[in-house]
């Protein structure tokens, strides 16, 4: 075995440029397809960061009325269905949630500071698990605590935009709003890291930016009925633990808050829906791909062509080594053996080009991201599978002559110069 590996390196040396020209179909196909895999799974990537945000794995569960969100407009809805602490604790119990928060929802409200308004904003009534649950982080002042909810408290925490919108970039901590002519203290601002934050890459995620340019107010779901003196409709918000699981935790809370609501409100439009994002996430992923799979079928013709080039070689190797197979065969050497020597050169050859094509598919996968701003991942598996491909297209593609080698009479083979 290893006589063979020393002989088909020298032989390989001894013919360098032969031997490199010969692996260059190799070398361009095996690059190409590592290139075109990192792509794949780089714009996959980056394809979960945008529609999700980096390391949230949130997932929205609204109520809904029909096909249409039930909301707040103007009117009492005594038949809103209503989440029990009982169906609160069985989502928080579920095995891919991390965190869940129960909060109320009320935009375009009667909110002033001083004589300025606030109806564009929105306010929500939170519980204590929201900051955590959303990754908000508070940035000055302090969140809610427990006697907050206790004893009722009219405080208020605000994000940043509305910072920038109502207080005009002035410290806002301290100051009272008035929520429907009910006086709150805001005691935090509250700000969300970037990395949380979903990435805009259409009309609509635009819009939706657009929608919560003014920001959030938050006050405790406690004091909820202070301002808003009707029942509405909680949403809900869970983290999950992996953004795989994000479909089958939405679905599963879904599943729980579902359970009892046509013996709340003798109806059966009501129904908890979960935002499905990961759905979409597959969809633009699968579209990605079978994009790019149609790429690695055109980078594998390379290979063909640089298997047949492998071949080529081969012959012209064994023609001109005709003479030293018929000395090996009279002094003994068999036909296995021969076949192996052959067969280990071309597997040589090709495995080499093939560890060369890898080298290169990383830093073509990186100057292409550099180039375009494409992202990219080094897939450790496609490195494998090349190297290990490369090595059977020496094996497939070097049979041939390597039979023909093994085959030869050693009479004719030492009258052949």
């Amino acid at each position: 075995m290893f006589e063979n590996l020393r002989l088909a390196i020298q032989g390989i040396w001894s013919h360098k440029m032969r031997s490199f020209l010969t692996m260059l179909g190799i070398i361009i196909g095996i690059a190409s397809i590592i290139a075109i895999v990192s792509t794949i799974q780089g714009t996959s990537e980056q394809i979960k960061e945008d529609l999700i945000g980096a390391g949230l794995n949130s997932v929205n569960i609204t109520l809904y009325d029909g096909d249409g969100e039930v909301g707040f407009y103007g009117d009492s809805n005594s038949a809103t269905p209503v989440i029990t602490e009982d169906q609160k604790r069985k989502v928080r119990k579920l095995e891919n949630v991390v965190n869940a928060t129960f909060y109320y929802s009320r935009s375009w409200s009667n909110v002033y500071y001083l004589d300025k308004s606030f109806s564009s904003g929105t306010v929500l009534g939170v519980d204590q698990e929201y900051l955590g649950t959303k990754g908000y982080v508070v940035q000055t002042g302090r969140g809610f605590v427990e006697r907050d909810y206790k004893q009722f408290n009219k405080v208020a925490l605000v994000d940043t935009n509305v910072v920038e919108t109502l207080f005009l970039g002035e410290n806002p901590i301290g100051k009272v709003l008035e929520i429907e002519q009910q006086p709150f203290t805001i005691v935090g601002i509250i700000t969300q890291p970037d990395d949380y934050l979903p990435k805009m890459n259409s009309i609509s995620d635009y819009e939706e930016m657009m929608n919560n340019t003014a920001g959030s107010i938050l006050i405790p779901d406690k004091c909820w009925p202070i301002p808003y003196r009707f029942d509405e409709p909680q949403n809900v918000i869970i983290r999950a633990d992996s953004t795989d699981s994000m479909s089958s935790a939405g679905k599963s809370t879904a599943d729980i808050l579902n359970a009892n609501i046509d013996n709340q409100t003798n109806q059966t439009n009501y129904s908890y829906k979960a935002d499905d994002i990961m759905e979409k996430v597959r969809s633009m992923q699968k579209l990605s791909e079978s994009t790019s799979q149609q790429l690695i079928w055109i980078a594998s013709i390379s290979l063909l062509v640089g298997g047949i080039g492998v071949m080529n070689i081969m012959l012209v190797s064994v023609t001109e080594r005709t003479s030293e197979i018929g000395l090996k065969k009279a002094i003994g050497a068999r036909k296995k053996t021969i076949l192996w020597q052959f067969l280990t050169e071309a597997s040589m050859l090709t495995s080499f080009g093939g560890l060369i094509g890898v080298l290169s598919g990383i830093g073509l996968s990186k100057m292409v991201s550099k180039l375009t701003g494409t992202p990219s991942a080094i897939s450790i598996p496609a490195i494998i599978g090349s190297v290990v491909f490369s090595m059977l297209i020496g094996v497939i593609f070097g049979l041939m002559p390597s039979v023909k080698a093994a085959n030869l009479n050693p009479i004719d083979a030492l009258r052949s110069e």
